[in-house]
C-alpha cells in the first residue's frame, strides 16, 4: 500500500510538474513575467526566491502551478513586474505558444522516457512464433502448430510478429508459402524446417477496442515469445520516437472510440485506478514504470488539448480565434465557457472516481482494465492474423 501511494506521487506529482515546466520555460523565454512556480498545491512548506520569482513546495504534491504576471487581469500586476511582462497584454501568438507548451512538454517527457527504456532495457519484439491455431483456419487446414517458428512467407524473411498481418494483407488472398521451423518432438534433439502453403481467409477479426473488422486471415495467434534487441544511443532515440507515436495515435484512437461508445464509458477511470496502475506496475520493476508513466503523460497531453475552455486546448483555441478574426473573443462568452467547461471536467472527474471505487467493490482483485492493454512497442493480438 505504502508503495503504491508513494509511486503515484512520484509519478503523477512528475507529470504534472513537467506539464507547468512547459509553461513557465516558454514564458520565460517570451520575457513573461511568473510570479510563483510551485511543486505542488496548498499551502507553501518551502519558499525559495530568485530574481523576481517565487518556487515553493507546496503540501499537497499532486502537480503544481505556474503564476503568470496578469494572467486573468491586466491590471493584476505584483509589485517589482512591468506592464510589458504581463501575459494578457501579449500577442495571441505568444500566449498561444505558453499554453500549448503544456502539453507538448508531456510529449517531449513521454519521448524521453520511451527512449530511456529502450537505451537501458532494449526492445522487446515479439517474435513470430504461433501460439494458438484457430480450428477450421487456414492455418490448421495447412498444418501449422503451436510452437512453430514462421521463418518467412514467400520467402521474405520476418523478424517479428507485427510484420505477419502486413505480409498477408498485401497478397490479398493469394495462396502463400511459409518457411517454419518447427521444434523437436519428444524424444528428438533435433527439430525439422517445412514448408507449408495455405490461402488466407476473408473473414472477421476483433480490433484493440473490441470492434469487428474484415482483413484476409490465416487463423493464428502469438504465443508471446519476444527477443530483446540492445541498442545504441541514437537506435534508441528512434525506437523511442516511434514508440512514442504508437502511444500518441493508441490514446488518441481511445478517445475517439470512447466519443463513439464504442469504449465502454465504465472503462473511464480516474486517480484511483491510475494509482493501482503505478503501484502494480512499481511491483515488478521501474521499467513498467517508465512505461507506464511515458503512456500517461500522452493521456495527459491528449486530454489537455480537448477544446474544453477550462483546458489548455480550449485556451488554444481562443487564441486562435484572436488570431483569425483580429480580435479577442469577448470575454462573457470566455467566462461562460470556463464555467461550462469547469462543470464538465468535474463532472468528468466524479464520474472516473466513481467507475474506480465500483471496480474495486465488484472486482477488488482483478487488475484494472488499462493495465492489461498497457502497450509493450508491439501490438500481437491473441488471433486476427
Amino acid at each position: 500500500m505504502l508503495t503504491t501511494i508513494v509511486a503515484a506521487i512520484i509519478v503523477l506529482g512528475g507529470l504534472i510538474f513537467f506539464h507547468e515546466l512547459g509553461h513557465f520555460a516558454v514564458a520565460r523565454w517570451l520575457g513573461m513575467g511568473v510570479s510563483t512556480f510551485s511543486l505542488g498545491f496548498g499551502p507553501k512548506l518551502l519558499k525559495y526566491r530568485h530574481g523576481k520569482t517565487e518556487y515553493a513546495l507546496s503540501l499537497v504534491p499532486l502537480g503544481g502551478y505556474v503564476a503568470l504576471v496578469g494572467e486573468n487581469d491586466e491590471n493584476d500586476i505584483p509589485s517589482g513586474f512591468t506592464r510589458e511582462e504581463c501575459f494578457s497584454l501579449r500577442p495571441a501568438w505568444q500566449r498561444f505558444l505558453v499554453i500549448a507548451a503544456g502539453p507538448f512538454a508531456n510529449i517531449l517527457l513521454a519521448c524521453i522516457l520511451c527512449w530511456v527504456v529502450a537505451w537501458g532495457w532494449g526492445n522487446a519484439v515479439m517474435l513470430p512464433q504461433v501460439g494458438a491455431v484457430m480450428p477450421q483456419s487456414a492455418a490448421a487446414q495447412a498444418g501449422l502448430q503451436k510452437g512453430d517458428l514462421i521463418l518467412s512467407i514467400d520467402g521474405r524473411p520476418l523478424h517479428s510478429w507485427d510484420e505477419i498481418s502486413p505480409t498477408v494483407a498485401e497478397a490479398n488472398g493469394r495462396p502463400l508459402t511459409l518457411t517454419v521451423a518447427r521444434q523437436p518432438a519428444e524424444g528428438m534433439t533435433q527439430g525439422t524446417e517445412l514448408e507449408l502453403t495455405l490461402t488466407p481467409q476473408w473473414s472477421t477479426r476483433k480490433t484493440i477496442f473490441g470492434e469487428d473488422e474484415k482483413a484476409w486471415l490465416i487463423g493464428i495467434g502469438p504465443l508471446g515469445s519476444v527477443r530483446v534487441e540492445e541498442l545504441g544511443f541514437s537506435e534508441a532515440l528512434k525506437t523511442g520516437l516511434v514508440q512514442t507515436w504508437r502511444l500518441v495515435d493508441l490514446t488518441w484512437q481511445s478517445f475517439v472510440k470512447l466519443a463513439q461508445r464504442v469504449v465502454p464509458a465504465d472503462q473511464v477511470g480516474g486517480p484511483i485506478m491510475i494509482a493501482q496502475m503505478v503501484g502494480q506496475q512499481a511491483e515488478q520493476g521501474l521499467v513498467g514504470v517508465l512505461g507506464l508513466a511515458a503512456l500517461i503523460s500522452i493521456n495527459l497531453a491528449i486530454l489537455n488539448l480537448l477544446p474544453v475552455p477550462v483546458l489548455d486546448g480550449g485556451q488554444m483555441l481562443f487564441c486562435l480565434i484572436e488570431m483569425i478574426f483580429r480580435r479577442p473573443v469577448p470575454q462573457k462568452i470566455q467566462e461562460w465557457g470556463m464555467r461550462v467547461g469547469m462543470a464538465l471536467l468535474l463532472s468528468l472527474m466524479i464520474f472516473a472516481t466513481f467507475n474506480d471505487v465500483t471496480r474495486i467493490i465488484n472486482t477488488p482483485d482483478a487488475a484494472p482494465a488499462a493495465e492489461k492493454s498497457l502497450p509493450s512497442g508491439n501490438d500481437g493480438g491473441t488471433e486476427g492474423r
